[in-house]
């Protein structure tokens, strides 16, 4: 039978991840504002989980439903086949947040909503109270305008938790925007990467990844791998599908500078535990010292203001940027950044402006490939 599923993302990268669900065999794909629902088979749980590199998590949509009130939701819980993937013994606690609804408490209906799944899974299972010392369900509820959208997370710890960055610089740009920045950067096979400010090198690795069709969720667990609903072999089959589907042959290369020493370090550390030391180099170096190397798409995520630098040393990098950058044709370059005059700065306009969300912070992502 088939399951509908909700995956979250970034402002402005749905259409990455909608190309990304057609790619793995996604169906009846529906696209909204920072999250997209499709279906797909059980395979699919461990399909996506492994090869989505823009998604933030695999939800399986439980259901949606009108919630005016407590016993509306109540009913409309208990109503669900729960028992489809909660066993007798697995844990399943309830999270989630609401927003324009009047049912506005989160505690109150984290109570409601577990209270309806424990009696729907009484009545399945004839047991009058639930050890939960199993695999762990989580639920997650989302009420908007007073509909309620109830979800199981497939996936734990966030999916940009790619388990080759324990360690990161100050500042660093989540793994999934990284992703789904080279997606619209065009990065291919054979596409050699530079970030002249490579901080953890975020940007560099997610690079290797893609060009060499590296499906980013590879060295790392998932929750719904215990879960004993599924069939196990999912898990081995779809990572040994993705394992014969990596190219290690092709002609990526990735070069990164930074002005700290460490972040450098740190860069090649994280590419080693990632597996794709061999694609990368990196060395210190500062920017006003930084030569474009000939046939390289630049991508970087300067530091600003509010984070690692006074708002006027960033504007200052910003001009020594486009002073050393030259983007064309042959170079194209892809910034983000959050100052809304960073093209004053830096000297040019870009070709094409996308807007981004780098956490709660509102960007653009400014591309000159002309």
């Amino acid at each position: 039978m088939d399951i509908r599923f909700c995956c979250p993302c970034h402002f402005g990268l749905e259409s990455v991840l909608k190309f990304e669900l057609g790619r793995i065999g996604a169906e009846d794909i529906t696209v909204s504002d920072g999250k997209i629902s499709f279906t797909g088979n059980e395979a699919m749980i461990a399909s996506a989980n492994y090869r989505l590199a823009t998604a933030e998590r695999v939800l399986i949509e439980l259901g949606t439903f009108k919630a005016e009130t407590f016993e509306q939701l109540f009913q409309a819980v208990k109503a669900l086949p729960l028992e489809r993937f909660i066993g007798r013994k697995d844990a399943f606690p309830v999270k989630g947040h609401s927003l324009d609804s009047k049912l506005h408490s989160v505690p109150d209906c984290q109570k409601i909503i577990k209270k309806a799944a424990v009696e729907r899974l009484k009545q399945k299972y004839g047991v009058s109270w639930f050890e939960e010392t199993g695999a762990v369900h989580q639920m997650q509820f989302v009420i908007r305008k007073d509909v309620c959208s109830l979800y199981l997370d497939t996936t734990g710890a966030g999916l940009h938790k790619r388990g080759y960055r324990q360690n990161s610089n100050d500042a660093p740009i989540k793994e999934t925007l990284a992703a789904g920045i080279i997606d619209l950067a065009h990065v291919r096979r054979d596409t050699k990467v530079v970030d002249p400010m490579c901080g953890s090198g975020t940007f560099l690795i997610e690079s290797a990844y893609k060009a060499a069709n590296i499906a980013p969720g590879l060295r790392r667990h998932f929750s719904a791998e215990k879960w004993e609903q599924l069939d196990s072999g999912i898990w081995k089959r779809e990572k040994d599908k993705a394992l014969s589907e990596v190219n290690r042959e092709c002609g990526f290369e990735g070069f990164g500078f930074d002005i700290d020493g460490e972040c450098v370090s740190l860069t090649l550390d994280n590419a080693k535990k990632a597996g794709v030391i061999a694609k990368i180099k990196a060395e210190k170096r500062d920017i006003a010292k930084f030569e474009p190397i000939e046939g390289t798409t630049v991508i970087c995520n300067p530091p600003y203001g509010e984070r690692l630098l006074e708002i006027k040393e960033a504007e200052e990098l910003y001009k020594r940027m486009g002073e050393r950058l030259h983007p064309s044709k042959d170079n194209p370059c892809f910034i983000i950044s959050p100052h809304e005059d960073f093209e004053s700065f830096f000297g040019r306009k870009a070709d094409k402006k996308r807007k981004l969300y780098n956490g709660m912070i509102k960007c653009d992502l400014y591309m000159y490939f002309k």
